[in-house]
């Protein structure tokens, strides 16, 4: 006999039904006469509280309220790749196909289409014994992407049937096992996973290899690892979500999982229309084709919001166990935090910091924890890089969301709103920002692009951080009465904000290596360390910025990544005219008015 529970209350997006002592806490529902989808959160002896992920406007007390027997779960398997889905998992594709623009309540869409034929390539035969992760057959899910079907965690035994090779419905049994108790039991291609629950994996390993981006100040200065976890928070109109848009064009991650999470409309439309036409930058390819979004815009059901990171994470944990690189982005966090607040208020629950539910810094922490470089149930390596955004109100980084989330991350990209005004992107702010991965990927950086990077960086960031000081004496008392060694600093801080750090969100500098970032910084501090022998010994610095060779060194972004060899020529004539310029002070050393 089907459970069935009643209606008690209805306050907005919280449920409250009674005769649910059978229900089981987490499960799915289905609530009213147009069976909208819900979630138990709570239970109270008899009674039980339900999250209801459709608007739950003309419910009546007394409508019956239906088990499903399972907590939210996301459906894994082929077909993931290139789809965008709502925060439970829906296709919209498939909804829109349904239902036009408008989505009714209520709607039942598979979330992958079972009907769909793949080809499918065994990896075992029958007698095998697979384990938990193993690799049971795999399918060509993209021209990019190569689908690994592995054996569900606590799944293993012989096998005594697999599919043949060839072409098969997505909906299909893939093979089919005796355990160690002798119990058989079917593996379909498409498996299911709760999102609340993190896959399991065998050794969590050191983020030592960077996640390369393309961008010189995350790449140069603070680095994010594969499988390291940072933030981006800043408030309106400092780039969040384009800073995010480029990290997920540009990043070196097989796979990327985009999370618009409570972000306003025309944004997501954007990422819409954008990334299906878009071409990856490697291969030349449709990005789309490994990619996954996940839209829950702002205008959606609020508990749905809060389900969209899960379902973002799942996926992400499904490709990482193929043994795979994901990065995933979550625009932004603090909409989620906000679809918590609500749901908290509903359940009368007493609020902590702001209304914010006192468990806010324990949902964050089990977010960020489930990003990590993994030794995979099946032995291989893979990563998930999640990075969040942050939407501070007022671009107030000590409210509760920021400053938690500080507590769980490594890697701050503090966006600064004078640096967006003055069309710096990315408007990372290089005093607030920091980075803990920078020691770990140091080993990386030795050995792929230059054994110096340590050094540069830290030098670069000193020569920055020394300048915010002198800057605040420039506002005070005017550049001129500085001495000639600090007005040398405060231009090469000008050289490193203009000529390294800026870069295009467009145009052929959009995307930068970290060789090309390397060069620029190396030649920008050579310049620095020569000039300052010759301001020392009594060289008048007006002379020297003055150059040629010198304003050249603010476009050397716009020499190609592809021609190396330029970098090397401009570094060479630039110490030739450094060292004229040292000669002629020799020659003429009565000081400034003696080289009018």
């Amino acid at each position: 006999m089907k459970r069935k529970g009643s209606i008690v209350t209805v306050n907005g997006p919280v449920v409250r039904a009674k005769g649910m002592r059978d229900f089981a806490m987490r499960e799915m529902v289905e609530v009213g006469k147009l069976a909208i989808i819900g979630e138990i959160i709570r239970m109270e002896g008899d009674e039980a509280l339900i999250q209801v992920y459709e608007d739950t406007q003309g419910l009546h007390l007394g409508e019956d309220v239906h088990g499903n027997g399972e907590p939210l779960s996301m459906a894994l398997g082929p077909g993931l790749i290139g789809t965008i889905i709502d925060g439970i998992g829906r296709p919209l594709g498939k909804l829109r196909e349904l239902e036009g623009s408008f989505i009714s309540r209520g709607v039942k869409v598979n979330q992958l289409d079972l009907d769909k034929v793949w080809e499918i390539t065994p990896q075992v035969s029958a007698g095998e014994i697979v384990t938990s992760g193993m690799i049971l057959a795999i399918v060509q899910e993209t021209s990019m992407v190569t689908h690994r079907i592995v054996a569900p965690p606590g799944v293993e035994g012989e096998i005594l049937s697999i599919a043949p090779a060839g072409f098969h419905k997505a909906g299909e049994i893939l093979a089919r096992i005796r355990d160690g108790k002798g119990k058989e039991r079917d593996i379909p291609i498409i498996s299911r996973w709760p999102v609340r629950t993190p896959r399991p994996y065998r050794e969590r390993l050191l983020p030592d290899e960077p996640l390369i981006t393309g961008q010189r100040v995350i790449d140069g200065l603070f680095p994010l690892s594969k499988g390291g976890v940072a933030a981006i928070p800043g408030g309106f109109g400092t780039g969040k979500t384009v800073t995010q848009h480029q990290l997920a064009k540009w990043s070196d991650a097989q796979i990327v999982v985009y999370i618009g999470c409570g972000e306003r409309g025309n944004e997501m439309t954007q990422v819409l229309e954008e990334f299906p036409v878009l071409d990856d930058p490697r291969s030349g390819k449709p990005l789309m084709e490994r990619t996954v979004l996940i839209a829950n815009t702002s205008n959606m059901p609020v508990a749905a919001r809060e389900a969209s990171i899960y379902t973002g994470i799942t996926i992400a944990e499904y490709y990482r166990d193929m043994g795979y690189d994901v990065a995933m982005m979550a625009d932004s966090t603090s909409r989620w935090a906000e679809a918590l607040r609500e749901i908290s208020g509903r359940l009368e629950e007493i609020p902590a910091e702001e209304g914010f539910p006192a468990y806010l810094p324990t949902r964050l922490a089990e977010f960020y924890e489930r990003a990590g470089k993994v030794v995979t149930m099946g032995g291989e390596k893979g990563s998930i890089s999640v990075i969040g955004a942050v939407s501070p109100p007022g671009g107030d980084f000590t409210e509760p969301v920021t400053r938690h989330t500080k507590r769980f991350i490594r890697c701050f990209w503090g966006l600064d709103k004078q640096l967006a005004h003055a069309r710096h992107f990315p408007a990372i702010n290089w005093v607030e920002s920091y980075s803990e991965y920078a020691d770990e990927v140091k080993d990386w950086y030795f050995s792929h692009v230059d054994p110096r990077w340590g050094e540069l960086r830290d030098k670069a960031r000193d020569i920055l951080s020394e300048d915010e000081r002198i800057q605040q004496i420039v506002r005070l008392v005017g550049e001129d009465v500085l001495p000639d060694e600090q007005r040398l600093l405060a231009f090469t801080a000008f050289l490193l904000k203009n000529g390294y750090l800026q870069q295009g969100a467009f145009g052929p500098d959009s995307f930068c290596p970290p060789e090309k970032g390397f060069a620029i910084l190396e030649i920008i501090l050579f310049f620095y360390q020569k000039t300052r022998e010759l301001v020392n010994s009594g060289c008048p610095l007006s002379l020297i910025r003055d150059l040629n060779e010198v304003v050249e060194i603010t476009h050397l972004k716009e020499i190609s990544a592809d021609d190396m060899e330029s970098f090397a020529r401009v570094r060479t004539t630039l110490e030739k005219k450094l060292e004229e310029v040292g000669r002629e002070r020799l020659a003429r050393p009565g000081g400034e008015e003696q080289w009018r």
